[in-house]
């Protein structure tokens, strides 16, 4: 069955904007600590953490966590995420749970073609289904020891789930570049989900997240997409949407 990814945050450091700043002020104040906490959780810290932007101190930021359910994303898209290795992954495993049944990922290009081309690779993904289950019949059935060689017949389309987790210093790193035009479709998609999903519970945190052209210039140069004022708008839009 085709699938489209999803991202959903589910747990994240409590008061993060406050983590953040207490971690930035202790390394500079001689008050003592509970002075120091009681005074940032009497404040609005927005100020404090876009000072800390502007000033790019972001050692403060690797204080506030984020996790994310994801699903309803490739395995292409698992080879691209793990490669950002400030992060923790738990990813469903295709060894111990039998893809008896697997979703799919139908990227939009093959959609665009029309009904006949999307019929035509749900067609194919049917095929390499039937090869997985000869597979497994043949190696000893839906168990571990067969499940394990059988996948080795299933596409890069093939659904999967995962819990990650980054700190608020990676996310700007990972928003800045798979928030980018130039980042693979699918992985963008989920950038943008997981970029909404931050801001709803740390904005000042992500208020400048993103890719490059929201700051200023494209780092790109002549790679550039040329699409700068669409990106600023889509972030635009995000602010509108979480206010």
């Amino acid at each position: 069955m085709k699938v489209t990814g999803k991202a959903k945050l589910i747990r994240y450091t409590a008061n993060p904007e406050e983590t953040i700043a207490l971690a930035s002020k202790l390394c500079y104040s001689s008050r003592e600590t509970d002075d120091l906490v009681a005074d940032i959780e009497s404040r609005d810290n927005a100020k404090f953490i876009s000072m800390l932007h502007g000033m790019g101190h972001y050692s403060p930021f690797e204080h506030a966590s984020f996790t994310f359910l994801i699903e309803g994303v490739s395995r292409a898209l698992l080879a691209q995420i793990t490669r950002h290795r400030i992060a923790s992954f738990s990813v469903r495993s295709q060894r111990y749970v039998s893809e008896g049944e697997f979703n799919y990922v139908v990227p939009p290009s093959i959609s665009a073609l029309g009904k006949e081309a999307e019929e035509e690779y749900a067609a194919q993904m049917e095929q390499m289904l039937r090869w997985y289950r000869d597979w497994q019949e043949r190696l000893g059935g839906a168990c571990e020891s067969a499940n394990e060689d059988a996948r080795f017949v299933l596409p890069n389309a093939c659904e999967t789930k995962m819990v990650l987790t980054m700190n608020a210093r990676e996310l700007l790193h990972f928003f800045e570049l798979r928030c980018c035009n130039r980042a693979q479709w699918e992985i963008r998609n989920i950038a943008w989900q997981m970029l909404e999903e931050v801001m709803k519970v740390a904005p000042s945190v992500f208020e400048t997240a993103g890719p490059g052209c929201l700051r200023g210039r494209c780092p790109e140069g002549s790679k550039s997409c040329g699409k700068a004022a669409q990106v600023r708008a889509r972030k635009e839009a995000v602010l509108k949407e979480i206010q």
